[in-house]
């Protein structure tokens, strides 16, 4: 599995979001947790039946960082990640 990173403008996504998809910023971020929390779980299922080579869990983190000088806001788990065809389809 490849690792990458998605690289979006805060001032450019929020108004986006705001006007098409959710009422307000935090029903956003509480969609961005849930879709971790989903993505570790199935990494943490596939790894205690033995389908995820190489991985040990033992007490996965989500972690939520916020710096307000780059204007950036990351949401880091161990999850299951998305293939590149699912990143260039969905993101």
């Amino acid at each position: 599995m490849s690792k990458g990173t998605i690289n979006v403008s805060v001032d450019n996504i929020f108004p986006l979001i705001k006007k098409f998809l959710y009422s307000d910023h935090e029903i956003f971020l509480r969609e961005l947790i849930s879709n971790a929390t989903d993505a570790t779980l199935k990494m943490k299922h596939l790894a205690n039946i033995g389908e995820a080579e190489g991985v040990e869990y033992g007490n996965p983190i989500i972690e939520v960082k916020l710096d307000k000088k780059k204007k950036e806001l990351r949401i880091i788990d161990q999850g299951i990640g998305m293939t590149k065809e699912e990143v260039e389809k969905y993101i």
